[in-house]
């Protein structure tokens, strides 16, 4: 089938030394295009080869999309060869890779029509796992070479030698092929076939680089995996609570802007600061999962919008007992006209009177219930008075508030009570065991503790761990101030009204000022501009105003930027 020629002694002892610097090289490489370009420019060195292509076998559905994109169809799978580089030095061609010119070629089948696609070489060798060396592509019935020959035809080029090599990983299974062309004599002209003696070189070459692509790809599924892991459980909560799913998704971004922002400093005490790949990776993930233990927090409390709100709004039972109390008047009213007509007119004043006594302090409630900044001393006495009043329901006495209905019109800031509060607190401390439940690998070693430390406090007052300022990461310190500048200033929360920027940063100047966030990076946070270019990203027209940083630094700009 094929023209193997063949070539007495063995290869030169170079050829192995280069083999095993390119193997210890292969293995080192985490850039999957390097990888594979090492790997080519290798193999023709080794054979001194004027050009090379790397294939990598891709599964895709008849209308093209690869495994694992969506609208991938798995129970219609066609197997291909996808060029990933092609190189040739006569023609100056570089393709793939690193280079960033995309290959516009179309993939090879392993089938035609139901059949295994036995004529074009890089297939059979894929196929077959089988290394296919031909002396001259001219002189070979076996293969259509019509696509090579045509190719030559327009650029004047000639090709020759081939050498096909199947990459095998070490279950033996077909990762892809890589096919070099024309070996050179020393002179670098002259076209020969490739030598018998160097094709169990390139085979090793070839195996060595094929479990090295299998790792990455194996790591590269892994991470895929655990990203959808990431966004389904990102997901859940989403659809569980849309305020909290935005929240989960802006408090990453305005994290990582922080970490960049603490990056790209020269100066001062974040000069050095600096994060690898993997760190990046492991603060994206902290940040996806920074609310994951908000999946097992009761819904009527996460978006508790009013203070007597559970599964519905209570306020709308006190409504209807006040009917119940303005229905009572109005019959012991009537009652007193039939007993006293010549009273009716005093009665029907004092009925009014009494009728819109109940009407305000209807009204007066479903202010309480409302969740504001403070509720006053003198308020929630009202409420109390108002609440204790006497009514009868179904032939029982009662008041017209229940102690928890005035415990929780007496919520002084916001609409959760102590125990709401409580609940709500928990949602990290399960964040943090079920994070802390995960095998991650080291390089995610440190997601438990940036993702679970963004309500910890730098005077050691947070939770749940009452964590000290040296006793957490810089990433930890930064997503807590990301979480509060979020919280202040998003606008699609039920309970709260949206704050404008100048509010926002000026309670958080106070949060500085009492040690619960961190003043070196709330100070980076001011001096960069990162709250207008988030506020210009997230925050309502109306919510953006002018906002002197100038009181809030540590430092004055001038004498920080020294």
């Amino acid at each position: 089938m094929t023209m193997e020629i063949e070539h007495p002694g063995h290869a030169p002892l170079a050829a192995y030394e280069r083999l095993i610097e390119l193997g210890l090289a292969l293995s080192s490489e985490r850039s999957f295009d390097r990888l594979l370009e090492r790997f080519v420019l290798g193999a023709k060195e080794i054979t001194n080869a004027d050009g090379a292509t790397i294939y990598i076998l891709e599964e895709k559905d008849p209308t093209g999309v690869k495994k694992g994109e969506a609208g991938h169809n798995t129970a219609r799978r066609e197997q291909v060869l996808a060029f990933k580089i092609i190189r040739n030095d006569t023609l100056g061609i570089a393709m793939g890779g690193t280079t960033g010119k995309e290959i516009s070629f179309y993939p090879v089948p392993l089938e035609r029509d139901g059949k295994p696609n036995f004529h074009n070489v890089s297939a059979y060798a894929a196929i077959s796992k089988r290394t296919i060396n031909i002396e001259d592509a001219y002189h070979v019935e076996n293969f259509d070479f019509s696509g090579t020959k045509g190719f030559d035809s327009k650029t004047g080029y000639r090709s020759k030698s081939f050498l096909t090599v199947p990459m095998l990983n070490h279950k033996g299974d077909v990762i892809g092929v890589i096919q070099l062309i024309n070996a050179r004599e020393d002179d670098g002209k002259t076209v020969v076939p490739f030598s018998k003696t160097i094709v169990p070189l390139i085979e090793a070459l070839a195996s060595q680089a094929a479990v090295a692509i299998d790792n990455q790809q194996l790591i590269e599924g892994q991470r895929l995996l655990f990203d959808a892991f990431m966004h389904m459980m990102a997901a859940a909560v989403d659809a569980k609570s849309a305020y909290t799913g935005g929240h989960c998704q802006r408090v990453p971004v305005l994290t990582e802007m922080l970490a960049h922002a603490a990056c790209d400093q020269t100066e001062g005490l974040f000069a050095d600061f600096a994060l690898t790949e993997e760190e990046w990776y492991e603060l994206k993930i902290a940040g996806g999962l920074h609310d994951v233990g908000k999946v097992t927090t009761p819904v009527h409390i996460m978006d508790k919008a009013t203070k007597l709100e559970k599964i519905v709004d209570r306020i709308h039972d006190v409504g209807t007992r006040v009917e119940i109390l303005k229905r009572d008047a109005e019959i012991a009213a009537l009652r007193r006209m039939l007993a006293e007509p010549d009273q009716r007119a005093e009665i029907e004043v004092a009925l009014a009177a009494e009728l819109k006594r109940h009407d305000d302090d209807y009204t007066f409630l479903q202010d309480c219930n409302v969740g504001g900044e403070f509720m006053a001393d003198e308020k929630i006495a009202r409420m109390q008075t108002i609440g204790r009043q006497p009514i009868t329901i179904a032939n029982t006495e009662r008041t017209l508030l229940t102690e928890d209905e005035m415990m929780n019109l007496a919520i002084r800031r916001g609409t959760l009570n102590d125990e709401d509060r409580k609940i709500i607190n928990d949602h990290i401390v399960l964040t943090i065991q079920m994070l802390e439940s995960l095998p991650f690998p080291k390089h995610l070693k440190r997601v438990p503790e940036i993702a679970g430390g963004h309500h910890e406090k730098m005077d050691g007052t947070g939770y749940p761990r009452k964590l000290k300022r040296h006793e957490m990461s810089w990433l930890a310190r930064m997503m807590g101030i990301a979480d509060i500048f979020e919280a202040l200033t998003a606008a699609d929360r039920p309970y709260k009204k949206p704050k404008t920027l100048s509010e926002s940063i000026k309670i958080m100047s106070f949060m500085k000022k009492d040690q619960h966030i961190d003043a070196d990076l709330f100070d980076l946070f001011l001096r960069t501009g990162l709250h207008k270019e988030y506020a210009e990203r997230f925050l309502m027209p109306e919510q953006i105003d002018e906002v002197d940083i100038t009181p809030y630094l540590t430092k004055p700009v001038a004498q920080a930027a020294e």
